[in-house]
């Protein structure tokens, strides 16, 4: 293999054997286009935002707490108020920097990215509380609350609002990588929903190669409810004249199975053409490891280790799921009511349908959802993949879309069959098909909502899809199930 072949950590790939997706990037003998420019420019940008968006939050917060007179009321001077702020925007902007929030493969459907202010936020605030204290410069609790809660909310609306700049920048045609997939099966697929769902990073999927000739003509689509975007496919091989035509950037060879005569074509023609290359290969894996994912321009790729039980974090989960969803349902109630009532006068049966799934370490609970299938429907096969789905009633087209059928699951919340956020709960049938690989996910305990139902590869089933799972089980912490459920809340509002 050439010298300039980098090994990176490795994605596991589902498929009908047990094999994994790694991502290795091939120098090109001559520097493609990049859109590095670009990214130094957005990266810029962001820093000086976050830096503003912090210091007017800190002002705006003092200005809450002078006007409305609370605690102690201890006065400072705007050139003081102005000078702690900007001290505080600059050590909370470096600590960003550090934890990877400017970092191009800051995505994993933007939780990270929300993970990280949540974290970095707390850490902030406990060291200005640490220098108030040992400085003899007092800050009075009512303004450091006031700020701990607007710096991470202003601070999200601020990257949401440049997420979707950049978005329309890329739409554009600014600052993109335009990127060929050769191979156009379920590893092409992917690698196009994760390039299609990270905007931010600048790579533009424009076309897939393949070598079967029943492929070509055809479109892939990305994957998920929403089937919007799609990339054609071309009969393959990848030649010298196809790259230049496109104005192809780079080359992602998203074919596991693919044989070392036509990878070795691949790269001649990715170095002839100046253009970088990156492959999926395939091998075998221990079957008794957990997965440490990090993405890879863009694409989410894994290394294996052994997980560590979590105590500290799973009393406090514990004390929130009640906390939450008791509040939850006594507030929501009259909510709970009214759906309840139109589910019934939708379809014939009862409101709530009452399911036996598996949770942690394989026990067996009753699942609670509100009803959004007629009841002729069986309750042991396969949950419905499309809104169309003729098993679907008319209000539960929209219970589901809006994952309202999913609130009566405060009450396993509240029983503790289920947490806030977590893996979903799988049927019994489909658990016992279960290889060692799937069964992590049985470590934890059970989710309302998780990464996976953040994702496009919602279209598919749980289980052939566990690459969020593994991630949360060997990263979870509260400011990620904060971020996880800030997210949720927005995926649900917006209707998806």
């Amino acid at each position: 293999m050439n010298p300039s072949v980098g090994v990176s950590k490795s994605r596991q790939e589902s498929t009908t054997e047990t094999v994994a997706v790694d991502l290795r990037i091939v120098n090109a003998t001559k520097p493609p286009r990049t859109n590095g420019g670009f990214r130094r420019t957005i990266v810029a940008c962001e820093v000086i935002a976050d830096l503003l968006v912090i210091v007017l939050s800190i002002v705006f917060g003092y200005s809450a707490y002078y006007h409305l007179a609370l605690g102690k009321h201890i006065l400072y001077g705007t050139q003081t108020v102005f000078a702690a702020a900007f001290g505080f925007a600059t050590v909370m902007v470096l600590m960003l920097d550090r934890a990877g929030a400017y970092s191009r493969g800051n995505s994993l459907l933007r939780v990270r990215e929300t993970e990280q202010v949540l974290r970095v936020s707390a850490q902030a605030f406990l060291v200005a509380l640490a220098v108030s204290f040992s400085s003899g410069f007092l800050f009075s609790r009512w303004l450091l609350v006031f700020c701990f809660t607007i710096v991470p909310l202003a601070l999200f609306a601020e990257k949401t609002c440049m997420y979707l700049l950049v978005s329309a920048l890329h739409a554009r045609g600014l600052g993109n990588e335009r990127v060929l997939i050769y191979g156009a099966g379920t590893t092409g697929r992917r690698v196009f929903s994760t390039l299609r769902r990270s905007p931010r990073l600048g790579f533009e999927p424009v076309l897939f190669v393949d070598d079967d000739p029943d492929k070509a003509g055809t479109s892939i689509f990305e994957m998920g409810y929403e089937r919007r975007r799609c990339a054609p496919v071309v009969k393959g091989p990848v030649c010298k004249e196809l790259l230049n035509e496109y104005e192809i950037d780079s080359i992602i060879v998203a074919a596991p199975s693919i044989g070392r005569e036509h990878f070795v074509h691949v790269v001649n023609k990715a170095f002839d053409a100046g253009v970088r290359l990156s492959f999926v290969p395939s091998h075998f894996l221990a079957s008794d490891s957990l997965v440490n994912y990090q993405d890879i321009d863009g694409v989410l790729l894994a290394s294996f280790g052994k997980s560590t039980k979590k105590t500290g974090y799973e009393v406090i989960k514990r004390g929130i799921d009640i906390v939450v969803a008791t509040i939850c349902l006594i507030l929501g109630s009259p909510v709970l009511l009214l759906l309840a009532t139109i589910v019934r006068l939708d379809s014939p049966g009862p409101a709530l349908f009452k399911q036996k799934r598996v949770g942690r370490g394989g026990t067996l609970f009753e699942m609670y959802k509100f009803r959004s299938m007629h009841i002729g429907a069986s309750g042991s096969d396969y949950s419905p993949q499309t809104q169309n789905d003729p098993r679907i009633t008319r209000f539960g087209r929209f219970l589901r879309r809006t994952s309202l059928d999913e609130l009566p699951q405060l009450l396993n919340v509240l029983r503790g069959n289920m947490s806030l956020v977590g893996p979903r709960p799988e049927m019994p049938f489909i658990v016992n098909e279960y290889g060692d690989k799937e069964r992590q996910r049985l470590q934890v305990k059970p989710g309302l909502t998780g990464l996976w139902q953040l994702s496009g590869d919602r279209a598919f089933l749980i289980h052939e899809n566990i690459e969020y799972d593994l991630y949360y089980i060997q990263h979870r912490n509260l400011f990620m199930d904060l971020a996880v459920l800030l997210h949720t809340s927005i995926f649900a509002m917006r209707g998806i």
